[in-house]
């Protein structure tokens, strides 16, 4: 084959790869555990903690702030939303957890051990996904923008644009927080992408193209949605909407 000049090198290269010659590296996974799942529960929030799996549901007359034994599945505390509001994100912090909503501009806090209402915050714009640093809240309102607030009162205090090379990545939803770095659902996307909270880099993806086979998926809408860290053990845990499972992964190179 003929030396061909570095710029039709280049072009070839880019045909062949579509996403570029510098493409933004994908990972595959391991399913290391499985747990039950209620497939009631559409899933917008989602995190552990102290060894329990705490969920947010949306559609409204079945939101719900739930806290979930990881063995049995069992729904061991509830506290339901009134029928009017679409939950989505939730995080804790300090004594209190918040459950934001997708399009009613409120967000409730309660306390984490009774679940019992104790204030509400107001915001401008969608609720989607929502997870936390040691020091503010991030979330995401299913733009390519992700915003961080203050926790003590919900205001803005900085965003990021989250880009993977030149393009803008949208649809971001449920998020976590693990080992300095954003993971975020992306929806109606077997993908979740590892983020730069400084500059909102795409670092990576996460490809879980598999994991819960079509025929086990209640409709269009059943997609991926709920990522968990346990940082003490060093465990990851996703599940979906109306899944009826949550799976313990182990992110690894694809071959």
């Amino acid at each position: 084959m003929p030396r061909l000049p570095v710029l039709c090198l280049l072009t070839l290269l880019g045909a062949l790869h579509p996403a570029g010659v510098n493409a933004t590296p994908a990972a595959g996974y391991r399913v290391v555990a499985r747990y039950p799942h209620s497939t009631q529960s559409y899933t917008e929030g989602f995190f552990f903690s102290r060894g329990l799996f705490y969920e947010g549901t949306g559609l409204e007359g079945h939101s719900a702030l739930l806290v979930i034994d990881p063995k049995s599945g069992k729904t061991l505390q509830s506290q339901e939303l009134p029928q009017k509001y679409f939950g989505e994100g939730i995080v804790d912090w300090g004594p209190n957890l918040y459950e934001w909503t997708w399009q009613s501009h409120v967000c409730f806090v309660y306390d984490r051990f009774s679940l019992r209402p104790v204030k509400q915050f107001t915001y401008d714009g969608e609720g989607w996904g929502m997870t936390r640093t040691d020091k503010e809240l991030i979330t995401s309102d299913g733009t390519a923008t992700l915003r961080f607030r203050d926790p003590a009162t919900f205001r803005e205090t900085r965003h990021i644009v989250v880009r993977d090379g030149d393009k803008k990545v949208d649809q971001l939803n449920e998020l976590e927080f693990i080992q300095d770095e954003i993971y975020a659902n992306v929806w109606h996307s077997d993908r979740i992408a590892r983020i730069s909270p400084r500059d909102g880099r795409v670092l990576g993806w996460i490809d879980l193209t598999g994991l819960l086979p079509d025929d086990q998926r209640i409709d269009a809408e059943s997609v991926l949605n709920g990522i968990a860290y346990d940082a003490e053990h060093d465990r990851i845990f996703v599940t979906g909407k109306h899944w009826p499972a949550i799976f313990e992964i182990k992110v690894v190179n694809k071959r």
